[in-house]
């Protein structure tokens, strides 16, 4: 069966096809391609396809819209979640909320662990698991006005999903201590100067045929080489990024239910700045 079989029927993702060059966009359906129960549970499905098809040979990873992705849909996903992060959750929750981020994560590295390169088209926001996202892709491209931000620390969360794990050997652990701790925001421009994106275009436009003519340059090489080129590379990393989203899927099954991720919730839904208390 073909990527496009596999993928005829999503709902957060279209996928189409121009020879070997494979482009899959993020649809949303919520505001900013926002990454709600649609999204993390396609997009294994959509890379697991795609890896499967010998004729697909690149993909370009980009999102519909003005962004790319808002990141977490977090009102999308705490309904099913809010049961399992009381502050008096006991071991039963927990271990339900460890297979939930395990689930999420295993999502985003079925991205990594695609044999077929993947070329990330980055325009507007690219927020918390947007990031994730494109941590997990082998090239980063950008529009001039994308932005990006590691931003779980804002609410109250140990990002584990994968940007703490990819992206020191991307941009250097001191830049991405800066971006975790701080959950500042970053433009284009600083995101090339630290390694996060290859380069820089004029706009949407310009990045994506920007990544389309690299994605076909890449199709042209011999596509078993090309796999052995990701293998190779992987090889150092793997165990390392497996080991550390292990550990942080551990941790924030144990440190995540806080009253400051509730506020955290609550200021979100009420559209004010947080008041965090360290409890």
């Amino acid at each position: 069966m073909t990527a496009m079989n596999e993928t005829a029927d999503l709902v957060a993702f279209s996928v189409d096809r121009s020879g070997p060059v494979a482009e899959v966009t993020l649809l949303g359906p919520s505001k900013g391609n926002a990454m709600g129960p649609d999204f993390w549970r396609e997009l294994p499905i959509v890379f697991r396809a795609l890896d499967a098809d010998p004729e697909v040979r690149a993909i370009v990873l980009t999102g519909s819209g003005r962004n790319f992705s808002y990141g977490l849909d977090l009102p999308a996903m705490m309904g099913a979640w809010a049961p399992l992060l009381g502050p008096d959750s006991l071991a039963g929750p927990r271990t339900a909320f460890l297979k939930e981020v395990r689930g999420l994560q295993a999502s985003v590295t079925a991205v990594a662990e695609c044999r077929t390169p993947v070329i990330a088209a980055v325009s507007g926001w690219c927020i918390g698991g947007g990031v994730d996202l494109i941590a997990a892709a082998d090239v980063r491209l950008a529009s001039a006005e994308a932005k990006f931000s590691v931003r779980e620390a804002k609410v109250a969360i140990v990002a584990d999903i994968g940007s703490l794990q990819r992206l020191a050997g991307v941009i250097g652990e001191g830049h991405l201590r800066e971006l975790a701790l701080t959950g500042k925001d970053i433009d284009a421009a600083r995101a090339e100067r630290i390694g996060l994106v290859n380069d820089v275009y004029p706009d949407q436009e310009a990045v994506l045929a920007a990544a389309r003519a690299m994605a076909a340059e890449i199709a042209e090489n011999p596509p078993l080489v090309v796999q052995g080129i990701k293998e190779v590379l992987s090889l150092n990393t793997e165990r390392q990024v497996a080991d550390g989203l292990r550990y942080v899927s551990t941790w924030n099954a144990a440190f995540l239910p806080s009253k400051d991720l509730g506020e955290a919730v609550q200021a979100f839904m009420e559209r004010r700045k947080p008041e965090f208390k360290g409890e």
